[in-house]
């Protein structure tokens, strides 16, 4: 009896892990590329916040990749820096393009669930949403993937964060839980495109073939 599996082809280098030290190093510059925007912004009398999503406004649009860079103050930002270091490290040691593409889909489906969801004359600013990305896609792909370090690596973000999920439900004015579903969603969708081929082949029955005498 032989057993016949189906190749799926090495990785790409780029979709491999990344360095531990690197990963921190670049989450270190991505956390300090928002602290310089809020320096800034601070500086300019907050001008720096009309880059935010302008809800329901056609020319708010583009500021949906703006918006996570930008926060309301000091205490905004220093509330989102840990999450952000860290679910992104988590993100990023899975390797880069992953981090990209998990980034590049949370921001937008948050900004634009934001920009569809929030009342009209509010600009909403903050990288909450993209965190929730983050957090959603780490839950996910342990769940799709089924890898031993995933899943407990899934499981100690549910125990540390998992609070944070009640914030896609409505609650207190001026907190965005517009943002905090679309990032959600975002992560889960990004968890989907990245995992779900390796979720099918896993899942999949082998094929067996019998040698038959003639």
């Amino acid at each position: 009896m032989s057993t016949s599996l189906r190749h799926t082809g090495r990785p790409g280098a780029s979709n491999g892990p990344m360095p531990t030290m690197t990963a921190v190093l670049v989450m270190v510059i991505a956390l300090g590329v928002l602290w310089f925007s809020e320096l800034v912004d601070q500086l300019s009398g907050n001008r720096l916040d009309n880059y935010g999503i302008h809800a329901r406004e056609l020319d708010g649009l583009p500021e949906i990749y703006s918006a996570p860079l930008l926060h309301a103050g000091w205490d905004h930002l220093i509330a989102n820096s840990g999450p952000f270091f860290v679910l992104g490290l988590l993100v990023l040691l899975g390797g880069t393009v992953r981090w990209v593409v998990a980034t590049l889909v949370s921001v937008t489906i948050s900004g634009l669930t934001a920009w569809l969801l929030t009342p009209v004359n509010t600009i909403i600013l903050g990288a909450s949403g993209l965190i929730f990305g983050w957090l959603t896609y780490l839950l996910v792909r342990g769940l799709l993937t089924r890898r031993p370090v995933q899943v407990i690596m899934g499981v100690a973000v549910l125990v540390i964060y998992g609070g944070m999920i009640w914030g896609v439900l409505p609650g207190a004015a001026g907190i965005s839980w517009q943002a905090h579903l679309g990032g959600a969603i975002g992560g889960i969708l990004a968890a989907w495109l990245l995992h779900r081929r390796r979720a099918a082949v896993g899942a999949a029955p082998h094929t067996t073939s019998y040698a038959r005498r003639t």
